[in-house]
């Protein structure tokens, strides 16, 4: 029997976060200072990991993404994306990372099996990339991403989270990178957080507008198992620019997701208060109650995160690094 959430959503994605350590601390995503590490005892080890993996799968999960945090941070990752690659009757393994270590990992994840790849990089400029992660090396993505490009991944993904002010001056550079690389420009419309900063968004039709003005898109048709990005080629390019707009446009309506933190919570919206703890069935290795728990969690799936709706109390701004994303 198929995962299907009570709003008829049939959830074929699971987003496995294995650590919410990073170093960096992205406005958007981390306060200037504070916690940066869980608890050794909070962390999943690889085996509850595998383990939640692998139910999932059996239960209709088609397509797993390793987050963080930033999960090249995490000792052991490539050999536990080989033992996820392995795991039969998934379609699709893919990672988000910040790219600081990429160039150094990035042929062997391939060979392990990762299948894609996104990176985060939110400027082209070095003193703006620093100020934006507060301490990042743009050289080293550029390098990382590189890597990645010669690694020969099935997909490359640039993910731009787009700030009014600060960024969005080089829509039009970006979206130049997928001229002569096979890189699909991701322009993410930002979302509320608990940074610390007043960060404005720019919403995907304000992207459009400007990407337009510059050049000629043509629609790009999606996969059954990619996300809810749309697609756009500029005429001639190797690779592909896309908006995802989940506050102006958002694609709830549409969402197949669940999502594992570091610390053994199952959660069915980013943005939802509502979550299951599976580290009691780990422990005890039961697998009845592990199905149990995530069928659970599917069934407590919101119709929508409802960001807009300023009465909604329960749904509030949260810290994206302790949940990736």
């Amino acid at each position: 029997m198929p995962l299907v959430d009570s709003y008829g959503r049939q959830v074929s994605y699971l987003r496995l976060s294995v650590t919410g350590r990073c170093h960096l601390r992205c406005v958007y995503c981390r306060p200037a200072a504070g916690k940066t590490a869980e608890m050794p005892d909070d962390l999943l080890g690889y085996d509850g990991l595998m383990r939640v993996a692998e139910t999932s799968v059996s239960l209709g999960v088609e397509k797993i993404r390793i987050t963080g945090g930033e999960p090249l941070l995490r000792a052991g990752i490539t050999d536990f994306v080989s033992a996820l690659a392995s795991i039969d009757g998934l379609k699709q393994l893919v990672l988000t990372t910040n790219g600081q270590l990429l160039a150094e990992l990035a042929d062997g994840l391939k060979q392990a099996g990762l299948q894609r790849i996104n990176i985060s990089l939110d400027s082209l400029d070095a003193a703006t990339y620093a100020a934006i992660t507060r301490g990042g090396e743009l050289r080293r993505v550029m390098e990382g991403l590189a890597a990645a490009e010669q690694a020969d991944f099935s997909s490359v993904k640039i993910n731009v989270v787009v700030m009014r002010g600060i960024n969005d001056h080089e829509l039009t550079d970006f979206a130049a990178l997928s001229l002569e690389h096979p890189f699909d420009v991701r322009f993410i419309e930002l979302m509320p957080t608990r940074s610390g900063l007043a960060l404005t968004p720019v919403s995907g039709m304000e992207i459009m507008a400007v990407l337009s003005e510059h050049y000629r898109l043509q629609p790009v048709a999606g996969g059954r198992l990619d996300g809810p990005s749309r697609s756009f080629r500029i005429a001639g390019a190797a690779g592909t620019v896309s908006l995802i707009t989940p506050l102006s446009n958002h694609f709830c309506h549409t969402c197949n997701r669940l999502r594992l933190t570091s610390d053994g919570l199952l959660k069915g919206c980013l943005f939802g208060m509502d979550t299951m703890d599976i580290k009691p069935y780990l422990h005890t290795d039961d697998l009845p109650g592990l199905e149990a728990a995530i069928r659970a969690a599917v069934r407590s799936k919101p119709s929508g995160h409802r960001l807009g709706d300023q009465q909604n109390r329960r749904l509030s701004p949260l810290r994206m690094s302790s949940i990736g994303g």
